[in-house]
């Protein structure tokens, strides 16, 4: 046991420690409960990163040392596959449209490129035939 510069009694060592955690490194815990829940490996292993969510679920204080014990939980997400979420089913040179997960179609207008030959005209009646074609070819009549 140490002394404080405040108050001249002894203090525990736990707490002496903790409080020149909190000057050095405000985000250091001295003592931690973890649990993993991994999806890769069985078992973290050693320089591997993971990528997931970490979770503080309580603290707890120790008598003895005077310092928090968190719990935390650590969960390791699952890495999204290659697979494209909403794949295009119509690809031209003015829209594509896209299936959704819940099997709606989605028009998306490719970027307008404007220069001196841009007539709009001819752009519109350009997004309207491949709109015309693509709605043909997906909806079932």
């Amino acid at each position: 046991m140490a002394g404080s510069k405040i108050m001249k009694e002894p203090r525990l060592v736990g707490s002496i420690i903790e409080e020149m955690l909190q000057g050095w490194h405000r985000n250091t815990e001295l003592a931690v409960d973890l649990k993993t829940i991994m999806r890769s490996d069985r078992r973290m292993q050693t320089g591997k990163e993971y990528q997931g969510v970490l979770r503080r679920d309580s603290d707890t204080d120790i008598e003895d040392f005077r310092c928090r014990d968190a719990h935390y939980t650590f969960i390791e997400t699952v890495r999204q596959s290659a697979e494209k979420r909403n794949p295009h089913v119509f690809d031209g040179k003015f829209i594509t449209v896209t299936r959704r997960d819940d099997g709606s179609l989605r028009p998306n207008f490719r970027p307008l490129k404007v220069d001196k030959d841009f007539s709009v005209y001819r752009y519109a009646l350009g997004v309207f035939n491949e709109l015309m074609c693509a709605l043909e070819d997906l909806i079932e009549k």
